[in-house]
């Protein structure tokens, strides 16, 4: 195949968004037909690129030397890239619905999430770090309109405070990037890393000092701790972009990025065992215990769910820190099935909002019975958040533990008594939204919630192939592993 799909299928979504300004769409209907189609055929074309992958790599622009914003499609590319495209096609559609009782400019919203699309796809093709961190970049600025797209009072300190995080993790990470294309062999991610040890000399201490910002400043998007307070408050924008900012896109590039670094930048033969290690592994330790904890704590149902993603992405990098095949395996089987757990989570409390206006857990009494649709796929996500055998959480998490005490470190002992706390305080927090929501009490009047209904089936289809790909990854995850074992295997 030609290697210049890879720019089609970047340019495309972002030309589309583009467009939108200078369309004159007399009916909503049109657009929104203009839009799907689009966001479906980029999709396809990442499926066929995918099947046969081109086998060079596309320079796109080179500034000197080694400089250049290359595209270039390998493993955890191809895992990623599948990931988005599948997943893409379908929030749309679900956005299409939700958007209706939403205040603001339809038009301006989803010409940012369509370019959102395409600028996640350069972050998964990216062949080099300057390319990734071009992209890196460009999300913050693309996806900042859609946290403040209400314009309320709420939304525009929110976006501020996302700003602010997104600019300073950017910063760490270009420091890092600096360091990587001075003392790398080459600019270019390459499996177990591009520095030359011999050649560091005493520069070894400085340039762990230097991972540690660069882990950190990357993984400013996945809330690591103390990082953590800018995902929360993003809850206050429309659902469908908190579904892109905690299951899909954002968080998720963080991770991703982060995994990239340290497998393909600075290299596990040259962090692990280190004190640089020890370092990131306690972060993303206490962020797990953190974030479970906040959740149990919090009444509001998307900031509950929120405080649950910067948890649950905070497994990714423990398996990223423990810097083995199995971490790594785990690692990306859970960004994966995670995905598909929190999307799915966090579109059922969309329908919930949508339907009835209601956001806080208190107010959800009964609406099992009224909306069983809706509640039956949450109460099978919340089961897969928990780790329950059967759904794909516990596969990801059998990985991710398995890794941890195979280290025979203390910090992967306490990397799996993390996984247990989190996965118990998870049943609470989960659990009890689900108990309200079907048992209510004998004494609840539903006559108080009588209007309360399921969404129609353009919010349903989505949730529907969603809940189903929790089943299949859970009852048959074995393709998938063996993917990222063929990936894992170069380390």
């Amino acid at each position: 195949m030609s290697k210049w799909i890879m720019l089609i299928v970047v340019i495309l979504p972002i030309l589309t968004g583009i467009s939108l300004c200078m369309i004159p769409f007399r009916k909503r209907r049109s657009m929104l037909i203009y839009l799907e189609i689009c966001v479906t055929l980029t999709s396809l074309l990442v499926l066929w690129m995918l099947l046969d992958q081109p086998r060079e790599a596309l320079t796109v622009f080179r500034f000197t030397g080694n400089l250049s914003v290359t595209l270039r499609l390998d493993g955890p590319g191809s895992i990623y890239a599948g990931l988005v495209a599948f997943l893409w096609p379908l929030a749309m559609l679900y956005s299409f619905e939700y958007m209706k009782h939403e205040k603001g400019n339809e038009k301006s919203f989803f010409l940012f999430y369509v370019i959102t699309y395409g600028v996640t796809l350069g972050i998964a093709l990216s062949e080099n770090i300057l390319t990734m961190y071009f992209f890196f970049e460009m999300l913050s600025l693309v996806t900042l309109p859609l946290v403040m797209h209400t314009r309320t009072r709420e939304a525009i300190l929110a976006s501020r405070t996302y700003l602010y995080y997104m600019l300073g993790g950017a910063a760490f990470a270009f420091i890092g990037m600096i360091f990587i294309l001075t003392y790398g062999t080459t600019s270019s991610f390459v499996p177990g890393g591009v520095l030359d040890l011999e050649t560091l000399g005493g520069r070894s201490n400085l340039m762990l000092f230097i991972y540690v910002i660069c882990f950190c400043g990357f993984s400013v998007k996945t809330a690591l701790w103390p990082f953590s307070s800018w995902l929360p408050k993003a809850g206050v924008a429309p659902t469908p972009v908190t579904a892109l900012l905690h299951a899909v896109a954002v968080v998720n590039t963080g991770a991703f990025a982060a995994m990239r670094v340290t497998y393909y930048s600075f290299g596990p033969k040259a962090v692990k065992g280190t004190w640089a290690q020890g370092v990131v592994m306690t972060l993303v330790i206490i962020t797990i215990v953190y974030g479970c904890s906040r959740a149990l704590k919090e009444t509001h149902l998307k900031r509950r769910l929120a405080w649950s993603t910067v948890s649950n992405l905070s497994y990714i990098l423990l398996g990223v820190t423990l810097m083995s095949p199995f971490g790594l395996v785990g690692a990306m089987a859970h960004l994966i099935f995670h995905s598909f757990m929190k999307i799915c989570s966090f579109f059922c409390a969309g329908a919930v909002i949508y339907k009835t206006g209601r956001n806080y857990i208190y107010e959800l009494d009964g609406f099992g019975r009224k909306m069983p649709r809706v509640f039956f796929i949450f109460t099978v996500s919340a089961l897969a958040l928990m780790g329950v055998p059967g759904l794909c959480g516990f596969v990801s998490k059998w990985y991710l533990a398995r890794a941890a005490v195979e280290s025979g470190t203390i910090l992967g002992i306490l990397g799996v008594a993390a996984l247990l706390i989190s996965a118990l305080l998870t049943a609470v927090y989960m659990l009890t939204i689900v108990v309200r929501a079907f048992f209510p009490g004998k004494d609840f009047d539903y006559e108080t919630i009588r209007d309360v209904q399921d969404p129609n089936w353009m919010m349903l289809v989505p949730l529907g192939i969603f809940v189903l790909g929790i089943f299949c990854f859970g009852l048959h995850a074995q393709p998938v592993i063996g993917l990222l074992e063929e990936i894992a295997a170069a380390f």
